[in-house]
């Protein structure tokens, strides 16, 4: 069972995703600083709300929390453009070039590296 987990856990794609979750978090606190920092003052200048979750609509005395659905909204919007304009364009771009072939593919596995892969393999099956 340990022996299982640890596979689990060395896999590349395991790894890969947790780089992604630290860096969508990262991501996700420069937003919310934009948003609160720069956003919520320029809507405290124009509508006389010191921010957004300030905004509140009472209808038989039921608060509903307008401005911070507002907030929300405006923080995925722009957590989601950052993603598409930083990360999707630029490899949209790359797969362009490489298409074109403007780019070079990446290089495929020396002879030395398909050897020890295949050594690697062996001794796997053999255990």
């Amino acid at each position: 069972m340990i022996k299982g987990f640890k596979e689990f856990i060395m896999r590349g794609n395991v790894i890969d995703l947790a780089v992604a979750v630290v860096m969508g978090t990262a991501l996700t606190a420069v937003i919310d600083r934009i948003v609160s920092g720069i956003i919520n003052p320029l809507i405290a200048m124009l509508g006389g709300q010191p921010s957004l979750g300030a905004i509140t609509i009472t209808i038989n005395n039921a608060v509903f929390h307008i401005g911070a659905v507002i907030d929300s909204i405006i923080t995925f919007v722009i957590i989601a453009a950052a993603v598409y304009f930083v990360i999707v364009v630029p490899m949209n771009k790359l797969i362009e070039r490489r298409k074109a072939g403007l780019e070079p593919e990446p290089e495929s596995a020396t002879p030395e590296v398909e050897l020890l892969e295949e050594i690697r393999d062996l001794l796997k099956a053999r255990n």
